[in-house]
């Protein structure tokens, strides 16, 4: 991958405004942990990423788009990739969306109040 924080190439992207990109840090933590997982495996962050999703419960298959063979090669070689129960869990966390209403003022107002519904909710922060 290219882009890393405070990179030239990511610079290029900050006048680009489509998709909007609500939180920019959150993003660039996501980036640097996939970059620091990969540089301990010795593959790409591309890889990291490819086979963190692939090992999703939900996820079936990946459509991938390497611009170049070599990108594409790196991409397949994903598949053989399998990612720690620790890893899994750093990308799980620092990816993990923010909740929306009503359920971050749900996790505020209502710890003790919880039902069978909302024990589904990731209430890690409670």
């Amino acid at each position: 991958g290219k882009y890393r924080r405070d990179s030239p190439t990511a610079r290029q992207l900050a006048g680009w405004s489509e998709p909007p990109i609500r939180d920019e840090d959150r993003l660039w933590r996501i980036v640097d942990v996939l970059v620091e997982i990969g540089a301990q495996r010795g593959v790409s962050a591309a890889q990291v990423a490819l086979a963190w999703l692939l090992g999703r419960p939900a996820v079936s298959s990946l459509v991938i788009g390497g611009r170049t063979e070599t990108q594409f090669r790196d991409n397949i070689a994903a598949a053989s990739l399998v990612l720690s129960g620790e890893e899994r869990e750093r990308l799980d966390a620092v990816s993990r969306p923010p909740l929306l209403y009503p359920y971050w003022h749900q996790q505020l107002t209502a710890k003790d109040r919880f039902g069978a519904a909302d024990l589904v909710i990731d209430r890690s922060g409670i």
